[in-house]
């Protein structure tokens, strides 16, 4: 999708053709639009494809006639059926008449801009809008990782309650969404400090504490990145700690009635032994059956009293 915009007054409109200073937006785009973006603006499609591969990495490069700036912003997605979060490249090509975003999905960091929501954005401020676009992929991240830290004081309040092999399986997707969040977090931070040593165009004050702003932000996000790690850690040490607890409870439940069920099989094994029925007692007493029954009950509820008192049981 190939889209362009221009503001006039702090209002943005949607052009049907290329001006200057106008944004040119394309989305998931076609190899039609990547080739006519290129010509227009004698850009290398190589260098406009590159964000569309997810694997490449956060960079700032200077070409002939055009600056690169790569950098990774918070993407929601599902996997293994549960909402996560994952981190997507944004290229955007600062040109002398134009800024120019690539992106393989639309995203709410550039959606702000589409929908006219924020103030003092101009297209034709150019650094500027980069350091607002920095600005809100920092605060989609911060916001991301607060819904992680939710999900996980849901999953810590479960715990010993109704605990299941599932929560473990989703706090290790949180960690490797924070895993993702801290790598990107950190190119992008590199990629800030040379933004402001950048020098090849002018930048103005204004510009230059709005990037402050931005590195600040950054540096509150990778912070939280840390923290939640660090915390997620010691909730999943929490919920594997609970759930060998109630594994061991079990298993010295089961080995209470497997003793307690022994005394029975003993008794009735012995008394099952091919030898002379004088040397067995109660072998010729009346109801003989009955009173090995009835010993056999008592010791059998003796020993559940001794294990109940042992906290065996």
């Amino acid at each position: 999708m190939l889209n362009i915009f221009k503001t006039d007054e702090s209002v943005i409109r949607k052009l049907s053709d290329y001006e200057d200073g106008v944004w040119v937006q394309l989305v998931d785009p076609t190899s039609k639009e990547l080739s006519q973006v290129a010509k227009q603006y004698e850009l290398e499609i190589n260098d406009l494809a590159m964000a569309l591969d997810e694997e490449e990495s956060s960079r700032i490069s200077l070409e002939d006639g055009y600056t690169l700036i790569l950098v990774d912003i918070p993407s929601p997605e599902v996997r293994h059926e549960r909402k996560m979060y994952t981190t997507i490249p944004l290229g955007i090509i600062l040109k002398q008449n134009a800024i120019i975003t690539i992106c393989r999905e639309q995203t709410p960091v550039l959606e702000v801009f589409v929908r006219n929501k924020l103030r003092s954005f101009s297209t034709k401020k150019k650094m500027r809008f980069i350091y607002q676009m920095l600005l809100k992929s920092s605060s989609m991240y911060q916001m991301y990782l607060r819904g992680i830290d939710k999900k996980r004081v849901e999953i810590e309040e479960r715990a010993g309650k109704d605990t299941k092999d599932g929560d473990i399986i989703e706090l290790h997707e949180l960690e490797s969404t924070l895993v993702y969040f801290a790598t990107s977090l950190r190119a992008n931070s590199i990629v800030l400090e040379r933004l402001k040593r950048y020098k090849r165009i002018e930048q103005y004050p204004e510009d230059m504490e709005l990037l402050e702003d931005v590195m600040v932000e950054y540096q509150q996000a990778i912070e939280m990145t840390v923290i939640y790690r660090d915390v997620i850690d010691g909730t999943r040490d929490l919920l594997t700690s609970i759930i060998n607890n109630k594994l061991n409870n079990v298993m010295k439940y089961l080995t209470s009635i497997t003793l307690v069920m022994a005394i029975p099989t003993i008794i009735s094994g012995i008394y099952g032994m091919n030898v002379g029925e004088e040397w067995m007692p109660f072998a010729d007493t009346p109801h003989g059956f009955s009173i090995i029954c009835g010993i056999i009950i008592i010791i059998c509820i003796i020993t559940l009293w001794i294990l109940k008192r042992k906290k065996m049981l």
